[in-house]
């Protein structure tokens, strides 16, 4: 049902191209299509010990056609696991902090059209968190991800390139099978991904995973 593209770099696929595509395909997608496909993707993240072994997990609400993980936090709150939704820092220079959500905690829309939680007061810094669960629009098996253009995660997760050592926390990226691609060129600023689950397996390729 969702067949990976493999668009190969040599066919002159800018990053632009490729998020065109990516978004106009997840659109295509319909809402019993777009449900089914969140649903195998809980089946497929949450039994894995990845998920298990982690408390504290970043997640986000999915806009523009994005995979939909409210499956996957209503089995996280099930389980005890403290969920957090990327909230934009108010002065740190476009940089996210991550927010404490539970069901039902009032809302907020940001600059973008995107839910935030209201009460951030006990937000923490990305370095707080177990697991990060990353939308993208794109991605190939080397860990580069094309996300949506503004860098709010590349510039919140900078620090990892100058802590080589640094293990929390694993970044997972969360997609349709469908948004593979052969290759992404890397750009300086990009942070790699440690690996990405998707509706019909998790790929794990990330160095820092042990």
């Amino acid at each position: 049902m969702f067949c990976p593209s493999h668009i190969r770099p040599s066919s002159v696929k800018s990053r632009e191209s490729i998020r065109r595509e990516m978004r106009r395909r997840r659109r295509t997608l319909n809402q019993q299509q777009r449900r089914q496909a969140a649903e195998r993707l809980r089946g497929v993240l949450c039994t894995s010990p990845l998920f298990l072994h982690s408390r504290r997990i970043a997640c986000y609400l999915a806009s523009e056609g994005e995979m939909d993980l409210t499956p996957v936090m209503e089995r996280l709150w099930s389980m005890g696991k403290t969920c957090y939704l990327p909230v934009i820092r108010r002065l740190g220079h476009n940089r996210l902090d991550f927010a404490p959500y539970r069901k039902g905690d009032p809302l907020f829309r940001n600059c973008y059209g995107i839910p935030e939680p209201e009460d951030r007061r006990h937000a923490a810094p990305p370095w707080g968190l177990d697991l990060l669960l990353l939308p993208l629009v794109a991605f190939d098996t080397r860990g580069n991800r094309i996300g949506m253009g503004g860098g709010y995660y590349d510039r919140t997760l900078a620090y990892l390139r100058r802590r080589k050592y640094w293990r929390t926390p694993t970044l997972l990226g969360v997609a349709y099978r469908f948004q593979q691609v052969e290759e992404i060129a890397a750009q300086r600023w990009d942070i790699p991904l440690d690996g990405v689950a998707c509706e019909t397996e998790l790929m794990l390729f990330g160095s820092r995973i042990s």
